[in-house]
Formats: structure tokens, sequence, C-alpha cells
């Protein structure tokens, strides 16, 4: 008996050492140690080639994983709609329902076997197709996509389902005030071009025929707009004969459409009513510099010190200082010679007009005076953490080398980058700030309740003058 209390003693004893070794260890722990000089990104070459028809390909071996990713992009999205908002989107959900050779149970049975699922998505000016597979199966992953990308069947009989699920997102979509607030503000700074309308009409979505359907596949997709990607783990020969026979005789197609924005103007500003509601919901930018100009990174860094992360100047005003807003942030969006600044979020109703108060000060204060150095380091390591993160996955790494071909960067942008982000000074974080954030340039789009949000807004000095 007493060598069983002596011994639940010890465990005691011992317990309670191993909890002040613990706090001990707890507290030495508590300051992390210090970073490692970040380094630049080393790329392997990618084994770029074309076909004959103007197909492009770039080949990367990466990672160790044996597998492979396999993205295709082809240049064909909401650009080439025109006034058929949603019809390259509706294009792309029908080709997943079946090809010439294969139903759409079939194709996913057959991307499933190589370890995979199909994914299509219609941007604004890419379709793009990708699969994850085992590597061994790359080769036949690439002939699964020609198959979707050339031969889509169409099936009629499936359109009116496909498009009752789009009417149904359609009437989701324009229901909630962070949709409605985006599609004011992008028509804002687009008008009529296509990236100016984020929705169609009822009407119009459920007027669009197969004929429609297959009328814009045939107008938009062929070799000389597309580009595929491959990375991993896999057999390069493999994949590249791969290529060859299955896209080689595909057509080359039309030429990518090339239609640029034309520049906007000065402030807009659309009030959009929703009685009642407890919060204001805000669209705050402007059209900018695309990411070929020379600045780009710059403008992305003082995005991030702005608005662009958690602990962005913006986010700890209104959010963690006055508790006007739970998420705000600001973003920069980009296409092919366009790009454009927004500051969004969703504020207490009542707060409105301070919260856009709060966002022009945070703007003028950037404008005027350079951020300090500790306040600029935090912001380049997050940065160059985030880039290399994204570089971390096959998926990542594609979708990097995509966008230096979509931009027409040279492949220095990605292996220089962190050396790009650690030469940026204060002074220009300011300049940036002073030449491309200029807030008499700016659109505002607000959707709330008017009854309490007008009389605010009307208040602000920066918006005299602009409202109706």
């Amino acid at each position: 008996m007493e060598s069983g209390i002596i011994t639940r003693k010890a465990i005691l004893v011992g317990c309670l050492a191993m909890l002040g070794f613990c706090g001990v260890a707890a507290a030495a722990s508590s300051t992390p140690p210090p970073g490692g000089e970040p380094r630049d990104l080393v790329l392997s070459e990618p084994a770029r080639g074309a076909l004959d028809n103007g197909l492009r390909y770039a080949l990367i071996d990466f990672g160790q994983a044996p597998k492979a990713t396999i993205l295709v992009r082809v240049r064909a999205g909401a650009l080439d709609e025109g006034d058929r908002t949603w019809l390259a989107s509706l294009t792309g959900d029908m080709m997943k329902e079946g090809t010439l050779n294969y139903s759409s149970a079939e194709l996913a049975a057959r991307a499933a076997a190589l370890g995979g699922e199909l994914s299509v998505n219609a941007g604004d000016e890419f379709t793009t197709v990708s699969i994850d597979v085992l590597g061994e199966f790359a080769a036949e992953g690439v002939a699964l996509i020609a198959e979707l990308l050339r031969r889509p069947a169409f099936p009629a009989g499936e359109l009116e389902r496909v498009k009752r699920d789009y009417q149904r997102n359609l009437a989701v979509q324009q229901s909630r005030a962070q949709s409605q607030a985006q599609a004011a503000f992008m028509r804002q700074l687009y008008g009529d071009h296509p990236f100016g309308t984020l929705f169609p009409e009822p009407e119009q979505l459920a007027a669009y025929t197969i004929e429609d359907v297959q009328g814009f596949h045939g107008e938009n997709f062929g070799a000389g707009r597309t580009t595929v990607y491959v990375g991993g783990r896999f057999d390069a020969a493999a994949v590249e004969a791969a290529l060859r026979a299955n896209f080689g005789d595909w057509e080359t197609g039309p030429e990518a459409l090339v239609d640029i924005p034309p520049a906007g103007g000065g402030m807009d500003v659309e009030l959009i009513a929703r009685p009642g509601a407890p919060q204001s919901t805000l669209r705050l930018g402007l059209r900018t510099i695309d990411p070929s100009h020379p600045d780009w990174t710059r403008l992305s860094l003082t995005n991030t010190l702005l608005g662009g992360y958690f602990s962005s100047r913006i986010i700890a005003n209104i959010r963690e200082d006055k508790g006007y807003s739970y998420s705000p942030r600001s973003s920069l969006s980009a296409r092919r010679g366009d790009a454009y600044w927004v500051q969004q979020a969703d504020v207490t109703a009542e707060f409105t007009g301070n919260s856009l108060r709060e966002i022009f000060a945070e703007l003028d204060q950037l404008r005027a005076e350079p951020p300090g150095e500790e306040e600029l380091s935090r912001v380049r390591n997050f940065m160059i953490g985030s880039f290399t993160l994204s570089n971390s996955s096959r998926f990542g790494i594609l979708g990097q080398i995509a966008f230096i071909d979509a931009h027409d960067l040279p492949r220095e942008y990605l292996t220089t980058y962190v050396e790009r982000i650690g030469e940026i000074t204060p002074e220009q974080v300011s300049e940036t700030a002073q030449r491309y954030l200029v807030p008499e340039q700016m659109s505002l789009a607000v959707v709330g309740d008017l009854d309490l949000v007008r009389p605010q807004l009307e208040a602000l000095p920066r918006l005299q003058g602009q409202l109706q």
C-alpha cells in the first residue's frame, strides 16, 4: 500500500516537474527564431514547343510525388461574348455533358481511372480545362482533355437542365448586396465593354439555344488559341507524342480577340437602395496599370500594405481599431492590357460615412508619407512567403507560368520576384500610391439603406457634388 502511495507521489512530483519544464519551454519558444534570408525562385526551364497548327505547350519537371497536373488554357472567355453574357460559361459547362465518343458519365469514369477529375472553368479571357493524374497516365490525361475540347457533343436534351442551374445561380447572385455592388462597380469602370456586365438578364439567359453554344465554341476554340501546360513527374517524350497525336490535326481556328477597354475618367458614385439593410456594401477603386508595366510589382506591394493582407492599414483601422467592418480587403485584378484596384468592405450601416472617411484618410496618408522600414519589412516578408507557397504545388507553378505567358512577361519575372520585392523602398511605395491610387479618379458603389446612408455620404468632403 505504502509503495503505491509513494509511486503516486512520485508520479505527481514528476508531472509537476514536467509542467514546470513545459512552461519554461513554452516561454522560451514564445519568440520565434529569426527567419532565413529570402531567396529567389529556382525554376527548372520549362520545355516549350509548338505544333504546326499553332498550339503551344510547356512541360516542367516538378516535385517528387509521382503525379502530373495538366492545365490547358484556350483564349476564349467573357471577352469574346460581346453582349451574350454568361455564354462562355454555359459553353464550358455544356462541354462536360459529353463528347462525340463518351457520355458525361464515361468522361468522369475515365478521369477517375487516371487518378483525377476533369475541371472546366470559363473566365474573362480564358477557358481552362485541368486534371491532376498519376504521372504514368499523363499522356492519357492529355488525350482525354483533347477529346473534351475538340469533340464536345453539346447534347440538346441537357441544355435546359444546365440553364436551370444558371437561372437559380443568377437569382441568388442578383439578390446579394455584394454581387449588386460588384456589378455596379464593374459597370462604372468598363461601361458597355464585355467586362462591364457581370450578369445577363433572366430572359436573355433563358433564350440561349444549343446553336448559340455550338456557335460560341466554333467561333472561339482552336489550336491557335490554346496552350497546354504539364507539370510534375511524367514521361515528357510520351506527353509530347500525345500532344501531336491528339491535337496535331486540330484546326488552327480564329486569332485571339484583342479588345483592351478604353481608359476611364474621374470619380463616379452609384448608390443602390437596400431598405433596412444593417450593413452597407462598398466598392471603391479605379482602373490602373497591368502586369506588363514596370511598376506592377510596386503597385502590388502598395496594395498589400493598404488592404491586401490581415495586418494591412485599412484592416487595422476599420476592423481592429474602429470595429466598423469584419472583413475589408483590397485587391488588384488583372487581364491582358488591363487591371483595376478595388477596396471592398461590408460595414455597419451607421458607420458607412466614417468607414469611407477612414479609407480615404489611409490613402491620403500613404500618398503623403512613406511607410516606416519596419512596416515595409513585414509586408515584404508576407508577399515573399505567399509567393513561395504559391510555387509549392504543381498547379501553383503552372499557374505562375501561365500568368507570365498571358501578359507576355519575361521568364525572369518569376526568378527575380523576391529580389524586386526586396528592393522596393518606402519612398517608392508612397510615389506609387501618388501615381496610381488617386481618390479623385475612383469610382464608388454603395449598396445599403439609403435613408440612413445618403446623409453620411453627403457630409464627406470627397463626395461633395458627386451624389445624384
